[in-house]
């Protein structure tokens, strides 16, 4: 296992003693950062067909997930213990019906200018856009299943560009740009 080190070299989230600390990143220069994190909830073509067509018992499925994604991005700092709230990200979350898989696509971006990344806002957001999906119709089916939930792509930051090696393979979302 790898941990993240500072400039230092030493490991940035222990202190002294090897207990878990936050990282201070007031010295850190604010600049762009963006990351884009994708999941998918794989169900019976027709819980599918009924999500779609509005027809689910609680009512409007991917509006209510859409909404719970970008509450939850906002939110990471209260719910990871290490992350560090970030005032300003801004938070967006789109879900598209999959009939191959059968199944839902969540795509969650997170960017904010700030001292610190957005992947985690990201993937908070893809990961409860998804639980609201089961939560909303487990009375059509509980046996849906969440995965694939991980980082796309992130920029910014001293770290600059990093895309997933496999990131644009059968997908049509936008890729990392540049340049920021």
């Amino acid at each position: 296992m790898s941990a993240a080190r500072d400039d230092g070299g030493d490991l940035t989230h222990l202190g002294e003693s090897g207990e878990a600390r936050m990282v201070d990143v007031g010295g850190k220069a604010e600049t762009f950062r963006r990351a884009l994190a994708r999941g998918r909830i794989r169900m019976a073509p027709d819980t599918l067909e009924r999500i779609v067509a509005g027809d689910a018992p609680k009512g409007d499925v991917l509006g209510t997930a859409r909404l719970a994604g970008i509450q939850a991005g906002k939110r990471t700092g209260e719910l990871i213990p290490l992350c560090h709230v970030i005032p300003g990200a801004s938070i967006s979350v789109s879900l598209e019906a999959d009939p191959e898989l059968p199944g839902i696509v969540v795509l969650a971006e997170a960017s904010v200018t700030g001292r610190t990344g957005v992947e985690m806002e990201a993937l908070v957001a893809a990961a409860v856009a998804l639980l609201t999906v089961y939560d909303m119709a487990k009375a059509l089916e509980r046996g849906m299943v969440l995965e694939d939930v991980r980082l796309v792509s992130k920029e910014g930051g001293r770290s600059g560009v990093w895309a997933a090696d496999d990131a644009s393979e059968g997908s049509s979302e936008p890729g990392p740009t540049g340049g920021r």
